[in-house]
């Protein structure tokens, strides 16, 4: 097969990260696949450097025309984000391949979006959600959907790595380092915590909390909360940073406090790293925490949120149990093999549709 990853997204956040091990999988299989994404971000430079033919751009809407022009040589496009199956579906009447989307929120449209998502949505040939919680918002609008969860490849910590950036920080000695690698966002809820580690400084527990991720439209909100609360010490903002998944390995428990959420592949990194995870249970986080692999609370609660990883700090008997659960989970079912299978069976079923 021909294949085309589109992906316009700026930076390198969880979608960029799985179209890339998408790429690295179908490659591996034999196939020839090329990649549309912004030119000069990160998912168009990993991708020239591992030898991927990318055709990048410096605005979206050049890709509607690139495709009209160039879309019809590849069996199957396959739009990795909403924003690129944007500019798909607008070219779909004037291509011959066959058009693949996958859904990687789990949030509900919005009414005065609903008719433009939904008719947009119903040009992908093969419609993919990441969860069951992701898949839920298209079945109720009638549209069939693939469950193929988000994955992880099997990779060695950079410990020395690690270890430079812990030193490279001060005032970390003698605490608990909690941690996430999210943007600072309205849907991923910053402000709860925020909240959370407010909760546990005042409890008498030695926290820091390194929040590692872009600074997005909460990041003024998110600072003068730090300020109003005096945890200029204890909760870091530090941005984003290349090798996030490295720092993952210094932290006593991994956190995440979203209001919604499709998987969370960064939790996958902890599964990996044998770092515990305390998180809400938005979108497809409660299927991926489920069954004692994390602890789960309720969206915007940050008294449980606190709590949570509380028990994960004190209780080391229950806190094992809980990492081994969840590193067993990782190999059974999130790693990258089976989900490039899955995408590769799909590819093949709709080219053999008549």
């Amino acid at each position: 097969m021909k294949i085309l990853q589109l992906n316009l997204e700026k930076g390198w956040r969880g979608g960029e990260r799985q179209t890339l091990f998408c790429i690295q999988e179908f490659v591996k299989a034999g196939h020839e696949v090329h990649l549309a994404a912004r030119q000069d971000q990160a998912l168009a430079k990993r991708a020239t450097e591992q030898g991927i033919k990318v055709h990048s751009f410096a605005k979206p809407y050049q890709l509607l025309f690139w495709l009209i022009r160039n879309g019809s040589q590849y069996d199957i496009i396959h739009s990795q984000t909403a924003g690129s199956l944007s500019w798909a579906a607008l070219a779909k009447p004037f291509l011959k391949s066959k058009l693949v989307y996958t859904r990687r929120t789990a949030f509900d449209i919005k009414p005065k979006k609903l008719k433009r998502t939904l008719m947009k949505w119903r040009k992908a040939d093969v419609f993919v959600s990441v969860c069951e919680a992701a898949a839920d918002e298209p079945r109720r609008l009638g549209l069939k959907s693939l469950v193929i969860p988000s994955a992880i490849q099997a990779y060695e910590v950079n410990t020395e790595r690690a270890q430079t950036f812990k030193q490279s920080l001060q005032g970390l000695e003698g605490k608990y380092l909690i941690g996430t690698t999210s943007a600072l966002t309205r849907e991923k809820d910053p402000l709860t915590m925020i909240k959370a580690i407010a909760i546990l400084k005042n409890k008498g527990l030695p926290v820091v909390f390194l929040h590692f991720g872009s600074f997005g439209d909460m990041h003024q909100v998110c600072v003068d909360k730090i300020k109003a609360l005096n945890l200029e010490d204890e909760y870091r903002l530090l941005g984003f940073h290349e090798h996030v998944e490295d720092y993952v390995s210094l932290l006593d428990v991994f956190s995440m406090s979203s209001i919604s959420e499709g998987v969370g592949g960064s939790v996958f990194d902890a599964f990996w790293q044998k770092v515990p995870v305390a998180s809400t249970d938005a979108g497809g986080l409660k299927e991926v925490l489920a069954d004692g692999c994390g602890k789960l609370c309720p969206v915007g609660d940050a008294y449980a949120l606190a709590q949570a990883i509380e028990e994960i700090l004190t209780q080391p008997e229950q806190r094992q149990i809980m990492i081994d659960k969840a590193y067993a989970r990782v190999q059974e079912r999130y790693f990258v093999g089976p989900m490039g299978q899955a995408y590769l069976s799909a590819y093949q079923d709709v080219l053999a549709r008549k």
